[in-house]
């Protein structure tokens, strides 16, 4: 199978995966240097790296694959780590990324995937939601109040970075 150039909504997926990836490997960082604690615990948010890579080295054989891989990866990489660090460290708000990924890596003959794909991030955070609690790690209220600020401002960037990539792109109608 060879490798097919890119159209536009693939490649700004493929940009905000390597952006993920380039930033992925800080996070235990933050921690350590914010936190204080949890150091390792937050080491295994790597876990999901290779699964990230993955994105950007499939996306010329199969850029539908890459463009329905980043919000699916991303969920279940939220899920994973607000069941590291629970409900209070907002890990959650990293749902609203994937939902706008949704929203804008699809072309119009995908919109069943799309739609699938937003009620499995909903039932995934409800699910969440109502039964991840307590973190594996004891965080206290002050470094879960840090999680939570951490995690509000990637948010809040990565959703930013979304918005300034996708700005202009239209998905193509006839694919």
């Amino acid at each position: 199978m060879s490798r097919q150039t890119l159209d536009p909504l693939t490649r700004a997926t493929v940009t905000i995966a390597w952006v993920i990836i380039a930033n992925k490997p800080f996070y235990p960082l933050y921690v350590w240097w914010l936190v204080g604690q949890g150091v390792g615990i937050s080491a295994l948010t790597l876990v999901s790296i290779p699964f990230f890579l993955a994105i950007p080295l499939a996306a010329g054989r199969s850029p539908f694959f890459a463009r329905l891989a980043l919000p699916l990866i991303g969920t279940l990489d939220t899920v994973f780590e607000t069941a590291i660090f629970g409900k209070a460290s907002a890990t959650l708000l990293f749902l609203a990324p994937c939902m706008a990924l949704v929203m804008v890596s699809f072309h119009a003959a995908e919109k069943w995937w799309q739609r699938g794909l937003a009620c499995f991030i909903f039932i995934c955070f409800a699910t969440s939601w109502w039964a991840i609690r307590d973190p594996v790690f004891p965080w206290n209220s002050d470094q879960l109040a840090t999680l939570l600020s951490i995690n509000a401002f990637a948010v809040a960037s990565l959703m930013a970075f979304i918005a300034l990539r996708y700005a202009g792109l239209k998905a193509d109608t006839s694919i």
